[in-house]
């Protein structure tokens, strides 16, 4: 079986090297070419364009920003539509809306394809590892095929029910990841405006039992004000308005998301929407900055009294 992957970014290269140091037959497909020299280097084939990864591949993992990328390499709405995902699987691996997914079952599967949700759990450290989890969503024969090919991309893999079942659980997954970074960068930010010793609180956090891989991952960053990117700040508030719509619609309190995403949408409008997640930290410190100093607002309230 010949696999075709679309979307060479951040995540998707590093997951495409797995497969091809795996010796998968692949080949590979990016808007950017130039990304996809190491895969031509690890063995890959390298196509010209979407069209020619799916004219010569039997199953197609995309790997893609958002769903009008997704609809853009599958000329979905144009009458190559059906040429391209016709007798091919079609495996959706990014993280759109759940009903985006759900209805781009149905029109795959009627244009005589297959179709699976496979999105993963993971940054780009986890993806370079091979240690993303993934979790599935599709017919059972489907997903039969596809759980071995995932093998060197991901450690785990979880079954999630038919689609949309596994964007949902992304969702979910991701709620906890966006509360939890967010949390551990306000605690950060509230021992350094403190006069700790950063690096002593870090040690104690790692000690105790809030210790995590995450918080393993995120905390050294935090102390060198390394913003280089592992989960972009801009992804992160997608993911955050993707689980916001998911919770309107079904009648779900979201509270917690709801700080966090207006949070990053500061950190975005900030001009860091391509930093790490973490810096989230330069919202939080813009807050405090712009704060009134400590007894400001007496101050203010006594000299409108002629105090």
């Amino acid at each position: 079986m010949r696999v075709g992957f679309v979307g060479l970014g951040v995540m998707g290269r590093p997951m495409a090297l797995n497969l091809a140091r795996a010796g998968t037959p692949l080949v590979v497909g990016n808007r950017t070419p130039e990304r996809c020299a190491p895969l031509r280097d690890a063995g890959a084939e390298v196509a010209a364009s979407p069209a020619e990864v799916f004219e010569r591949a039997d199953t197609v993992l995309l790997m893609l920003t958002d769903e009008a990328a997704v609809d853009a390499v599958l000329g979905r709405g144009t009458p190559g539509f059906a040429a391209r995902v016709a007798g091919r699987t079609v495996v959706h691996m990014g993280t759109t809306s759940a009903e985006y997914s759900a209805a781009l079952e149905k029109d795959v599967r009627a244009a005589g394809g297959a179709y699976a949700e496979a999105p993963v759990s993971g940054s780009r450290v986890p993806a370079e590892e091979g240690r993303l989890v993934a979790m599935l969503a599709g017919d059972d024969s489907v997903l039969a095929d596809l759980r071995p090919l995932l093998a060197p991309m991901c450690r785990e893999s979880f079954d999630c029910g038919p689609v949309p079942g596994a964007l949902l659980m992304k969702l979910a997954v991701n709620l906890f990841l966006i509360t939890q970074v967010t949390g551990l960068t306000e605690a950060f930010h509230f021992a350094d405006r403190h006069g700790l010793d950063r690096a002593r609180f870090l040690d104690v956090l790692d000690a105790g039992p809030l210790a995590s891989s995450v918080s393993r991952m995120k905390a050294p960053k935090l102390l060198a004000r390394d913003f280089a990117v592992q989960a972009a700040a801009t992804d992160v508030l997608k993911n955050n308005r993707l689980i916001a719509e998911a919770a309107r619609a079904a009648g779900v309190a979201s509270p917690l998301l709801d700080v966090c995403h207006a949070l990053f949408e500061e950190t975005v409008a900030g001009g860091h929407g391509g930093e790490d997640m973490v810096a989230v930290l330069r919202a939080l410190e813009a807050r405090t900055d712009a704060a009134p100093e400590p007894g400001d607002g007496d101050r203010a309230r006594r000299a409108s009294m002629g105090g």
